[in-house]
């Protein structure tokens, strides 16, 4: 059977082997790479805590508005770090890395918007899926997040909550696998967004407990962040940015291969 092109482009980015804590060396990388240069990255938390608490004002009477604006967020949120990207990019090559840089790598490019969009459409298709499940199965309606606590999260006698939250890992998943290194391979590579992607599913096939490891160290320091009332995502959201471009570039062999300038 004849293979796709976007599989043979994908085939020219090698995939390199990693132990298993070596997400938590990431982390060590990316607060480094905050501490070099803060200005950015606080920039972009700030902006990103500041938003989410505009949704919050706006939205905290609908709960199914709020949740699915969150959701939106959290999915596009690495998108919106591109800039943070490029500035662990220019300290890696010794080259000068400040704002201007993060502002100049995040500029309307139609392989980023395109990934952005079909982000936004994974969410928007959990929502509805969430949606369904919660008002067709609570034993009461639900219409704000105390009514999910005490209606769903609390309730001893339905399974409903385990339900949702596996059905939320079940399509969470290949939404990580597609997109945990493509995001900084289409910035730093003149790639397809299906190879990047086919490539970022290679590398979570090599490497299922790393990078399962390193969804889990996402997931609960993005929590940490909400939990403080949002102001945690100020540090946290570019530490976790800068993080995921050391994760490109341990994971992704693209020797012989030119860079996008």
């Amino acid at each position: 059977m004849r293979e796709s092109p976007a599989l043979i482009e994908s085939r020219a980015f090698g995939v390199r082997n990693i132990p298993l804590l070596r997400p938590l060396g990431w982390l060590a990388r990316g607060w480094r790479d905050l501490m070099r240069c803060p200005l950015p990255g606080l920039l972009h938390g700030l902006l990103l805590a500041t938003f989410g608490g505009a949704l919050i004002v706006l939205a905290h009477r609908q709960f199914w508005l709020l949740s699915g604006a969150f959701t939106g967020f959290l999915l596009v949120a690495p998108v919106a770090a591109t800039g943070l990207y490029a500035v662990s990019r220019a300290l890696e090559k010794g080259q000068r890395a400040d704002l201007a840089v993060a502002v100049a790598a995040w500029k309307p490019e139609r392989r980023l918007v395109t990934f952005g969009l079909l982000l936004a459409l994974a969410g928007t298709g959990w929502v509805l899926t969430s949606a369904s499940l919660i008002t067709g199965f609570a034993p009461a309606p639900v219409s704000t997040p105390i009514d999910f606590l005490r209606v769903v999260v609390l309730n001893e006698q339905s399974p409903l909550f385990e339900i949702w939250l596996a059905m939320g890992a079940f399509l969470a998943a290949p939404v990580f696998a597609s997109s945990v290194v493509a995001i900084p391979l289409l910035l730093d590579r003149q790639v397809s967004v299906l190879a990047a992607v086919l490539t970022s599913w290679r590398v979570v096939q090599a490497h299922p407990l790393p990078m399962a490891l390193w969804a889990a160290l996402l997931m609960g320091l993005t929590v940490l962040g909400m939990a403080t009332a949002l102001i945690g995502l100020v540090v946290i959201a570019p530490w976790l940015a800068h993080a995921s471009w050391h994760a490109y570039r341990d994971l992704v062999s693209t020797a012989g291969l030119a860079e996008l300038p």
